[in-house]
């Protein structure tokens, strides 16, 4: 069975691929709202500014080739189609910031500063001479007849303007052409960050689709200059292929950013979790929660965290017993367990031990002052153990045996083999 948009023509068919100019901008406006801040704080850096240009010009152009916003630039100035050299220089410009985003990102380091800086005079001075070139053009130009949606191929056989025309196709292609064979090699070289390189993905996919926007404009003109009608290739193809390149371009530039960002602060509440334990225990020692603050920052959060507990690890260190951790640590290791991993079993055992006898005696003290440092220090390392209470009860059960109890080898709770008791063959083969 036949589409009926089908049977109508692809004309008919492609009109319901238009896409509205103002997603894009919706899209674009949200990336510089993102990058604002930095770029307040740290305008001197280049990439930066290249960013910020790039986001700047890539909203205007959607904002100023909206058919409603050409209407109201042609009817505030009074001069027919004068919103056509306006889009057209903002194109112009956008093309030029493509390849000064990529020149700065890529070439970014000290030893190529002088390279990047050569590279960015000879793309402004081709691109300003090139703008120029609009507005004369336009001048020269005779068109008289407004067109809000067609102009491109309305206006290809026209003097003056058949030339403007070409002209902002022609520097719009190359610099998609240029920056995407750029960024194609760099996301084939080594070493890159996996956010990044998903940045320059999405990038490569924005200027390939931007591509399509040049190919079906010149397919337009070209049918044009041969008496053919694919205006609907200019009318609704081309600006859809716009949009949605320029979404990918501004999804390219947030991915890198944005996603370090997101994963920094996952990082940083992971590492806050994994404190829980330890706080949970410390509680009954300090009488009181941790404080918690709703809008301070993760970073925040977690210094909060720590603070908390090694604080309560002072208080509690009258009560740390040195000799059990000695003896806990050997009996982690007899059971099996890694150096460092012992050393955590056996600071939790203490821990454990320090935080009944605060129960049971808080106003007592201790003669001795036993070392805290490992413990202010590897915090993480003992609320980590705190989550294997099956292994802390082995390690305590163990230490508590004289020292002329069972060998180390009839206890292995960690390796995973079988303790052997007096009443079995090995037993009794002993």
């Amino acid at each position: 069975m036949t589409h009926p948009q089908l049977a109508s023509g692809p004309a008919e068919f492609f009109t319901g691929l238009y896409i509205s100019f103002w997603l894009p901008g919706l899209v674009l406006g949200t990336a510089l709202a993102i990058k604002l801040p930095s770029l307040v704080k740290l305008w001197r850096d280049p990439l930066l500014r290249a960013v910020g240009g790039l986001l700047l010009l890539a909203c205007a152009v959607f904002v100023f080739a909206a058919p409603s916003t050409i209407a109201w630039t042609n009817r505030v100035t009074g001069v027919p189609n004068i919103a056509a050299p306006w889009v057209y220089s903002l194109i112009t410009a956008l093309s030029a910031s493509w390849l000064l985003l990529v020149i700065h990102w890529r070439n970014g380091r000290t030893e190529r500063q002088a390279q990047t800086r050569r590279a960015t005079r000879w793309v402004v001075s081709v691109y300003a001479a090139v703008v120029v070139a609009l507005w004369v053009l336009f001048a020269l130009a005779d068109v008289p007849v407004e067109q809000i949606e067609d102009l491109d191929t309305y206006y290809a056989t026209t003097p003056f303007m058949r030339e403007e025309i070409l002209l902002y196709l022609i520097v719009h292609t190359v610099a998609c052409l240029i920056t995407a064979r750029l960024i194609w090699t760099w996301i084939r070289t080594d070493g890159l960050d996996g956010w990044l390189r998903w940045g320059l993905r999405f990038l490569s996919v924005g200027y390939v689709t931007n591509l399509l926007f040049s190919a079906a404009k010149f397919t337009a003109i070209t049918a044009r200059w041969t008496g053919h009608d694919l205006n609907w290739l200019n009318t609704n193809i081309a600006p859809s292929a716009a949009c949605i390149g320029a979404t990918m371009v501004a999804v390219g530039i947030i991915v890198p950013h944005a996603g370090q960002y997101l994963q920094e602060r996952w990082l940083v509440n992971r590492r806050r979790r994994s404190l829980a334990p330890l706080a949970r225990l410390l509680r009954s020692v300090t009488g009181r929660r941790e404080p918690l603050a709703l809008r301070a920052t993760p970073e925040i959060r977690l210094i909060r965290r720590e603070t908390y507990i090694r604080d309560a690890l002072l208080q509690l260190s009258r009560h740390l017993d040195e000799d059990l951790r000695r003896r806990s640590y050997d009996s982690a290791l007899a059971l099996g367990a890694e150096p460092g991993r012992a050393q955590a079993l056996a600071a939790a055992v203490t821990i454990l031990d320090a935080v009944e006898a605060e129960r049971r005696a808080p106003d007592g003290d201790r003669t001795t002052a036993p070392d805290t440092a490992y413990l202010l220090q590897e915090i993480y390392a003992v609320s980590e153990a705190l989550r294997a209470p099956d292994e802390i009860t082995a390690v305590r059960a163990r230490a508590a045996v004289p020292a002329t109890g069972p060998s180390t080898d009839e206890y292995s709770v960690f390796s995973g083999d079988t303790p052997r008791t007096p009443g079995s063959k090995a037993g009794r083969q002993g």
